[in-house]
């Protein structure tokens, strides 16, 4: 009896330490950690706010490169998802013609950039902020036909990077 048990604590011992191997894969990381965030943002044109705060999201592609993020409204704003070029070292993004995921029109990305610790929550955290400027395919500057007059209004989106702390979400 002794041996048996004996042998099953050996056995038990080294199952134990074989499973304790350390994995170098960590699911909960990408290769774009700093450009990867929910924000919260204002939609201006020429400077004067015209929708906002709204939730906007950037996040890495399936193929978890740093060359390349999607942005994502959300369904706040225009309705727009879209891919960008990201130059991850200098937290820059645009495209000059990136596809709507959620329905069939474009968009030009230009001028994104995100900027470390360059923005305040709305409780005054220090925190990163995002500015970008964006023109639609299938804008509609008021033609009596609903003729979309495509590119004709630049947006600009800016704001800054959700803290998760419940006092500065909107």
């Amino acid at each position: 009896m002794l041996r048996i048990f004996s042998f099953s604590l050996i056995f038990s011992i080294v199952i134990a330490l074989g499973a304790c191997k350390k994995s170098s894969y960590d699911p909960g990381t990408t290769k774009s950690p700093k450009a990867s965030n929910g924000w919260w943002v204002t939609y201006s044109v020429g400077g004067s706010p015209i929708a906002g705060p709204v939730f906007f999201s950037t996040y890495n592609t399936s193929a978890d490169k740093a060359d390349s993020m999607w942005i994502d409204d959300l369904g706040n704003f225009w309705d727009f998802k879209g891919k960008v070029a990201l130059n991850y070292s200098a937290l820059t993004f645009s495209n000059p013609v990136s596809v709507n995921n959620y329905y069939a029109d474009t968009a030009i990305i230009g001028n994104g950039k995100i900027i470390p610790k360059g923005g305040h929550s709305k409780s005054g955290v220090v925190t990163d902020s995002l500015y970008m400027e964006i023109q639609f395919s299938d804008e509609n500057t008021g033609a009596p036909d609903y003729t979309p007059t495509p590119y004709q209004t630049t947006f600009q989106i800016s704001g800054t990077a959700r803290t998760g702390f419940i006092e500065d979400d909107y």
